[in-house]
This record gives C-alpha cells, sequence and structure tokens, in this order.
C-alpha cells in the first residue's frame, strides 16, 4: 500500500511532469510519423501515375507528329520524282512504326 505522503507528493509532482509527458509522448511517435512521411516520399500517389502517363502520352503524339510531318513532306517530294525523297519517306515511315510500339 502506497503511504499517504507518497502519494500526495506524486499528487503535487503530476502537474509539473505534464510538459514530461508530452515529451516522452512526442519522443515515442516520433519514429511512427518519420516512418509515415518516407513512406509518403517513396509512394506515387494514382493521380501523380496517371499525370505521368499523360505527359508520356503527349510527348510520344508530339514525336508522332513530327514524324508524320515529315513523312508527308517527303512522300510529296517522292512523288514529284525525287528518289532521295522516296528514300528519307521509307525511313521516315519506318520510323513511325517503330515509335507507335513504344
Amino acid at each position: 500500500m502506497i503511504q499517504k505522503p507518497a502519494l500526495l507528493a506524486a499528487l503535487v509532482a503530476l502537474p509539473l511532469l505534464s510538459g514530461c509527458v508530452s515529451t516522452v509522448a512526442s519522443v515515442v511517435t516520433a519514429p511512427v510519423r518519420v516512418a509515415g512521411k518516407a513512406v509518403d516520399w517513396t509512394t506515387t500517389s494514382q493521380s501523380e501515375a496517371d499525370e505521368k502517363r499523360g505527359r508520356q502520352v503527349r510527348k510520344q503524339e508530339e514525336e508522332l507528329g513530327k514524324l508524320d510531318r515529315r513523312y508527308q513532306k517527303h512522300l510529296k517530294e517522292c512523288r514529284g520524282g525525287d528518289e532521295k525523297s522516296c528514300d528519307m519517306a521509307r525511313d521516315d515511315y519506318d520510323d513511325i512504326q517503330a515509335a507507335r510500339r513504344y
């Protein structure tokens, strides 16, 4: 059984120790908060993944557009009788097919 003076001393000291209790609680929960932040930094949210994929698709479409414009130019020149442009149009076509595979 606790003696009355010891109990009284503990009750008097309790308000003085409340700061220590909150500090101890902060120290105890700190690793959990740090781990949570690390998980947030290392994982990609679905919206971030969607944005990244959207950028990739737009970049691929832009590249295909450039290749197609170049192909159309060389094809027109080929139809005009320029043999070198025919070769370049074939190369452009191959580049377009390769870009579409990805």
